[in-house]
């Protein structure tokens, strides 16, 4: 498949309609869906920690896929992509480098959300030639300080979430108050949008071998990010008990010339509470 290939198909703008598929490489099938018109750079969203296809926001994606191609893909071992999920941050990054080059592609911009940030940084550090442009969202550097901490949290909340029948991510992504509990539950309801063809839940093994990656790289020693020439867009809520707030302002004084937004009031999720607000930032951001 060419990254230049056209047809005369309608081209599809929703992520609910986004149509599945596979591609092999380095004995791995890789999961991924694509939508927005083709030719030029894409746009490839990293996912977050045990997230599949179906954990991505469309009020985030649709917007950008009106005038971008936009690829989303199962990092291995997890949904519908084979294998095992890799033990380190590092290794999933060299997946998606396999897996990006597979697709035939010499320069894509990156959107990543948490775990996807960690993967990016380790991408974009290793291939810098690769990336045109970088998002990263509710997610801080290697050896941030506290991400480690993550893992008590996680499992925090995944309790307090089966103890009242709730998904996890209304605990994890949103502050439990007025403004976060309604944001919560609507950012669940969007994720069920797509009805047909949804992708297969993350196995639990596979999740605690990706807290344990960010144990990991939490505890590691940082990479230097002072050589990223990339324009870099970097957003989180101004209390995110998943990835501390701090760790973007640490990323922002890190990457040079960046841009940094801190939304008030909401949590990890804040890119997804403010979706309005962001989505077209991130439109412009990655346009140009």
């Amino acid at each position: 498949m060419s990254n230049t290939e056209t047809s005369n198909e309608p081209v599809i703008t929703s992520y609910a309609h986004a149509p599945a598929r596979t591609i092999t490489a380095g004995g791995v099938t890789y999961a991924y869906r694509e939508l927005g018109p083709k030719g030029g750079i894409p746009v490839v969203f990293f996912v977050h920690l045990a997230a599949t296809l179906d954990n991505w926001d469309p009020r985030i994606v649709d917007p950008i896929a009106q005038n971008r191609h936009v690829i989303t893909f199962d990092n291995r071992g997890v949904g519908a992509s084979s294998g095992s999920v890799p033990g380190g941050v590092e290794e999933m990054a060299g997946d998606a480098y396999t897996f990006i080059k597979a697709l035939g592609f010499d320069k894509i911009d990156i959107f990543a959300f948490s775990l996807g940030g960690m993967i990016a940084q380790d991408l974009v550090v290793k291939h810098p030639e690769l990336v045109r442009k970088l998002v990263l969202t509710g997610t801080g550097p290697r050896g941030g300080k506290d991400i480690d901490k993550v893992v008590g949290v996680t499992y925090w909340d995944i309790l307090r979430a089966t103890l009242t029948r709730q998904d996890p991510k209304e605990f994890l992504f949103f502050n439990r108050n007025a403004t976060g509990k309604p944001a919560a539950r609507a950012f669940v309801q969007r994720l069920q949008e797509r009805t047909v063809d949804r992708d297969a839940d993350i196995k639990v093994r596979a999740f605690r071998t990706q807290l344990k990656a960010i144990q990991k790289f939490g505890r590691s020693a940082p990479a230097d990010l002072s050589k990223l020439t990339q324009p870099t867009l970097i957003a989180n809520g101004d209390n995110d008990r998943m990835v501390p707030s701090v760790l973007s302002e640490d990323l922002h004084r890190r990457i040079n010339d960046s841009e940094l937004i801190i939304y008030p009031d909401s949590g990890h999720g804040g890119i997804f509470q403010y979706h309005q607000k962001f989505a077209p930032i991130a439109v412009e951001f990655l346009a140009g």
